[in-house]
């Protein structure tokens, strides 16, 4: 079994190379096509082949920066769809940049049909590529042999999120309490290729990861706040005996105002861009129930401030007459044009002029109405460690976590962005949430669960 699945993991990591390569050099060889044959002839006039190899040298860094942000080369941990849009959407953005940057330097308006022609080719060569490749990890790639080790009950969740996912990387074949000896775990281990500690108390977490590491075991483990915090610690060495320093993080007067540049621009754009909707969407409200056309709501962001977020409303008039209730998928206060403008974000965009005002930036944990945060922090004393930032229109718990990710898994996914923000993080979940727009499912925040939630998750750590 273990030479099997060493031959799998092997092949496994080929064919990943042999499947990143080739899209990469399909897209390169189309877009290189209609450049060198049509665009690049407007755009440099005189030294058209110094130019031409220099645009597409640009186009490979620029595509393939976007292939990673969003893991478009990564068939086999996505479904089919999702694959073949992300990489719409890498090699869309490239070419719309090369088609503007070619229009720029001829200082005219030149065709876009070749191009958009082109693009259409993309996307076709894209599919093939993603039904091709994960058919072949369905059919050759063998799921890791796993074991996990658990530490609390919560693990049927954390499992039904393993095997929800179009083609799961695990097959656990073996489930085993963190309660049980440390013979039968090591037991357990021994007869998996990979293992994952889940929740695992830090003591005997320790000793797995060690016997992990000596029996050259692929290991996963799902970090505390403490580990994440980690993230912000630095080496010093003015004495023989290791230090760690944590350095409260302050950010510099150039960093503030180009994040603040930033989020001035981006969101006059966006909400110029999307005046059209903004304006369809505010006729459909008033004509639906002959409301008002916005909510607002009081939240908290950085350093406990209070604001007036506002929102397209999306239901019912004095939808919390009776005190603050959890919207639910179903919920019967939601509108006919609330349920839209809520599947596709639309009620989001007038929170651009909160980012616009100050009161928020673009990107950063999600603001949460303030009897919420007080009742959070109650509960987890950490949750306060958010209020450091400006809370944001889009976030790392929005991007990577799900509409029920529980609360403590996005409050780690918030400390994540905390310990590790910068400009061009920020920029990075920018792209990232184009992608997300698109695909239903985003979490929306704290606020869409009990206060119980984070008591019950936080007993249980304490607890282990």
């Amino acid at each position: 079994m273990d030479e099997r699945h060493r031959e799998s993991r092997i092949r496994k990591d080929i064919f990943s190379r042999i499947a990143s390569v080739s899209i990469i050099c399909i897209q390169l060889a189309l877009f290189s096509y209609v450049w060198i044959s049509y665009y690049n002839l407007f755009a440099f006039r005189t030294h058209r082949g110094l130019g031409g190899a220099a645009s597409l040298f640009l186009y490979l860094f620029i595509y393939t920066r976007l292939v990673k942000i969003y893991r478009a080369d990564k068939p086999a941990q996505y479904s089919v769809g999702e694959t073949a849009f992300s990489q719409l959407l890498a090699f869309g953005i490239t070419d719309l940049i090369f088609y503007v940057e070619c229009c720029f330097i001829a200082r005219r308006y030149v065709s876009v049909l070749p191009g958009f022609m082109t693009a259409a080719v993309q996307f076709l060569a894209a599919c093939v590529w993603a039904v091709v490749s994960k058919r072949y990890y369905m059919n050759h790639i063998m799921p890791q042999e796993t074991t996990i080790v658990y530490g609390d009950g919560s693990v049927g969740a954390f499992l039904s999120k393993i095997h929800n996912k179009p083609w799961s990387l695990f097959n656990i074949h073996r489930q085993i309490s963190a309660d049980k000896s440390l013979e039968d775990i090591k037991e357990a281990v021994d007869a998996s290729e990979t293992v994952i500690l889940y929740q695992v108390d830090y003591s005997l977490r320790e000793e797995l990861m060690y016997y992990c590491m000596n029996q050259k075991k692929v290991f996963y483990v799902t970090p505390t706040i403490t580990d994440i915090m980690a993230y912000g610690f630095e080496n010093r060495h003015f004495i023989d005996s290791p230090l760690m320093k944590y350095n409260a993080y302050v950010e510099s007067m150039t960093m503030t105002a180009l994040k603040r540049g930033m989020d001035i621009t981006l969101s006059l754009f966006g909400l110029i861009v999307t005046l059209p909707l903004s304006f369809a969407t505010m006729l459909a409200i008033k004509l639906e129930d002959g409301g008002s056309i916005f909510f607002r709501q009081e939240r908290y962001t950085k350093n406990w401030k209070k604001f007036q977020i506002i929102k397209f409303r999306s239901m019912v008039m004095d939808a919390e007459k009776n005190g603050a209730l959890v919207c639910s998928e179903y919920d019967s206060r939601v509108t006919r044009v609330g349920a839209v403008i809520r599947r596709f974000r639309i009620d989001e965009i007038p929170q651009l002029f909160n980012v616009l005002k100050g009161d928020m930036a673009l990107v950063g944990p999600r603001p949460e109405r303030v009897e919420n945060v007080e009742h959070y922090t109650k509960e987890l004393p950490q949750f306060a460690y958010r209020m450091q930032v400006k809370s944001g229109l889009t976030g790392y718990a929005q991007l990577y976590g799900k509409y029920n990710t529980s609360a403590y898994d996005k409050l780690r996914l918030d400390l994540i962005y905390i310990e590790n923000r910068s400009l061009l993080l920020d920029l990075k979940l920018i792209m990232l949430t184009l992608k997300i727009l698109f695909i239903p499912g985003g979490t929306q925040g704290f606020s869409e669960e009990a206060v119980r939630l984070m008591k019950g998750e936080q007993g249980e750590r304490r607890a282990s």
